[in-house]
């Protein structure tokens, strides 16, 4: 099984898939992945799939901790890469 950081085909996909139709959000993605890409575990890259399975609206009130994950996005994994994001 390849993981994310030993297949370039996946950290091409999740690159893409973070390029967002709500500019924060994207500039906000693109520099956590600019900085921290190289170094993201297979765990954080699940964490951060599902959070871009989420519409931009939804994605940005969870960045700026105006909501709290809830449903399948309520993950601690996914709540510790939130964490990261909101300091990025």
């Amino acid at each position: 099984m390849n993981t994310h950081q030993s297949d370039p085909a996946n950290r091409s996909r999740l690159r893409w898939r973070s390029r967002r139709g709500l500019l924060e959000n994207d500039l906000i993605l693109t520099r956590f992945l600019d900085a921290h890409e190289e170094g993201l575990t297979d765990d954080e890259v699940d964490a951060l799939t599902r959070l871009l399975d989420l519409a931009d609206n939804p994605l940005m009130d969870l960045i700026l901790a105006r909501k709290e994950p809830e449903g399948e996005v309520d993950l601690p994994h996914v709540r510790a890469l939130l964490a990261r994001l909101r300091q990025a």
